[in-house]
């Protein structure tokens, strides 16, 4: 009975404290293009991918993998991640990526 008083009043500690815990927030810098995604404009060739991670994520996948590696990556995003992307959108970013990336 002891332990059950400890672990209510510990709860109720716990709750009180979460309620007056007011949130943090900050302002992220606004995203540079990466120049290896950039076309000659300046602009992403892949923008659609930044609604759900940044560019510069893209430039860390591995390098040489070959234009199936790239088709494949797209798909998973599309299929298994539900990446809102029509099929020529995504064969056309397969193919940029396969083209800047290998």
């Amino acid at each position: 009975m002891r332990k059950a008083s400890i672990a209510l009043i510990a709860s109720a500690a716990l709750l009180s404290t979460a309620l007056a815990a007011k949130p943090v927030t900050f302002a992220l810098p606004e995203e540079s293009v990466p120049v290896d995604l950039a076309d000659a404009e300046g602009e992403p060739v892949v923008n659609a991918c930044s609604t759900c991670h940044s560019l510069e994520y893209i430039t860390t996948q591995p390098r040489g993998k070959g234009a199936q590696f790239w088709k494949d990556s797209v798909a998973k995003m599309v299929n298994v991640y539900k990446a809102p992307l029509e099929p020529a959108d995504a064969d056309a970013i397969a193919s940029a990526l396969a083209r800047k990336f290998g």
